[in-house]
Parts: C-alpha cells; sequence; structure tokens
C-alpha cells in the first residue's frame, strides 16, 4: 500500500458524489467519493492510499489522458519476476512502488533513473486516515 500525506485543498459535490484536491509535494492530486466523514475538511491533513497494482507508469509520454492524477516521480529500482515488475519510485518525499507486468516494464525500458509520470485514476485513491 502507497501512502501520500497530503492537504485537502478543495471539495466539490453534487448530491453524494464528491471530488476532493489535494496538495501532495506541491503536486495536486484528485479522489472521487461517495461518503465522506465530518472530518474531512479544506485544510486537513489526510493520509492518502493506493494499491501498488493500481499505480500506472507513463515514461515519454506526451499528449493528454483522462488520470487526473499524474505525479512527477523517479525509479529508484526496478525488480522483473516472472510474470510481473516491481517499480520503486521516489516522488515528492515518499518511496512508493508500481507493479505492472514484466513485459509492460521490459516494453518500456524502465531503468534505475528514468523519469516518469506516476498515475493514479481518482476512484483509487481514498483517505485512510485524518491527521
Amino acid at each position: 500500500m502507497n501512502i501520500f500525506k497530503s492537504t485537502i485543498t478543495n471539495i466539490q459535490n453534487l448530491e453524494n458524489l464528491n471530488i476532493v484536491n489535494f496538495d501532495f509535494a506541491s503536486q495536486k492530486l484528485s479522489m472521487m467519493s461517495l461518503d465522506l466523514g465530518e472530518d474531512i475538511k479544506i485544510g486537513s491533513e489526510v493520509e492518502l492510499s493506493a494499491k501498488s497494482t493500481q499505480i500506472a507508469i507513463a515514461k515519454s509520454f506526451q499528449g493528454e489522458l483522462s488520470y487526473s492524477n499524474q505525479l512527477d516521480a523517479k525509479i529508484l529500482s526496478v525488480d522483473n519476476a516472472q510474470l510481473l515488475s516491481c517499480i520503486k519510485l521516489s516522488c515528492g518525499d515518499m518511496i512508493c512502488e508500481s507493479v505492472i507486468t514484466k513485459s509492460s516494464s521490459l516494453r518500456m525500458n524502465l531503468q534505475a533513473g528514468d523519469d516518469v509520470k506516476l498515475l493514479i485514476k481518482a476512484s483509487e485513491l481514498s483517505i485512510i486516515r485524518v491527521l
């Protein structure tokens, strides 16, 4: 599980749908949620989570994507196993990981030191704790 310590910067809602925006290490994150606790307020510091299998990686990407969360990251290590690859990344002041298929890792020629975009859909990010 990847944990992103962030500050809530905006909350938009319509009926029971909420879009929550965050500042994470001077980068923007967005989360889509159906339910928000009463302690979720603008200015609150929270811990967000995303599973390693829900983090995609883009390398040398140009163009537009529908992913709301596109964070600058640097690859620290690539561990290519038989079917899957575990990619360790430095993002802001944290270390996170992405698990992708080995074929994607090899096709993209992912190497330690590569600058990449870490991609997380807004629906895959969740608040696990208010600090």
